[in-house]
């Protein structure tokens, strides 16, 4: 039987977090589940396996189960498939950020920065430009080993081994006056959409005019618009290690890196 994976996050508020785990936890073990599922004051974070059924029976569940009060109601969930479910077991903990920035003034269950969707950042890149002919200028703000693995072409790396680090890491690329980013449109980026979207509310913070975060990640990129200005793979954080621009699992191996790496 062929695996339906499922990644999503939303930044929401949520009172008191601990009190949703066990009714996660116990609707996930019986429709046999298996992945993570990450909650804070700040919102969720999942990422799941199973069958095609049990899959659509969760997100349901997520979407009309009263004790939600509809924070989940029609969640930007990203499919793809595999031949076995990539988790080995069915997790839910409560974190104090859903993915750890260390930045109290960010919250994203508040406001969203703009967002470019998948198609529209192609076409960008396809002519060299944005809308308002601005050069545009992807950052990826992954881990380093994530973008040695595969990243857009000409993107704005940073050599960090967690986000938390991020913050730091742009500040010193925004300072340097031979990128003039500030004078630029600058698309933020990452696997799910979950860390890019932090990102660019931080360089909002910084007064960074013209920022946009990717819309649902490249994950969503790789769907909506292909592997156009694309090279190499995508880490992911469960046992398929990483996917390629069809969304398929690559099998190979990469630093070790297996099922549960964290996020931050």
């Amino acid at each position: 039987m062929q695996t339906i994976n499922i990644a999503s996050y939303r930044f929401v508020g949520i009172p008191a977090p601990q009190d949703w785990v066990a009714p996660l936890k116990e609707v996930c073990d019986r429709l046999a589940l298996r992945g993570t599922i990450v909650l804070a004051e700040e919102g969720i974070n999942l990422f799941l396996a199973g069958s095609k059924d049990c899959i659509d029976t969760f997100v349901t569940y997520l979407s009309t189960e009263p004790i939600f009060g509809g924070r989940f109601v029609d969640m930007d969930i990203k499919y793809s498939r595999s031949r076995n479910k990539p988790f080995k077991k069915m997790v839910v903990r409560v974190a104090r950020e859903i993915i750890t920035m260390r930045h109290p003034t960010i919250r994203p269950e508040a406001t969203r920065a703009p967002v470019v969707e998948a198609r529209k950042l192609k076409s960008w890149l396809d002519q060299g430009h944005d809308d308002e002919g601005r050069p545009v200028v992807l950052l990826d703000t992954r881990n380093a080993f994530e973008v040695a693995i595969g990243t857009f072409d000409g993107a704005v790396r940073f050599d960090i081994e967690r986000f938390s680090e991020f913050p730091d890491a742009v500040k010193n690329v925004l300072s340097d006056e031979e990128l003039a980013l500030k004078e630029k449109t600058i698309v933020s980026f990452c696997t799910g959409g979950i860390r890019c979207e932090k990102a660019a509310l931080f360089m909002q913070e910084l007064d960074v005019p013209h920022i946009y975060q990717l819309d649902g990640g490249i994950l969503r990129y790789f769907e909506e618009a292909g592997g156009d200005h694309w090279q190499g793979e995508c880490f992911v954080f469960d046992e398929r290690v990483a996917v390629d621009t069809r969304l398929h699992p690559t099998i190979k191996e990469y630093e070790g890196r297996t099922l549960g790496e964290r996020l931050d």
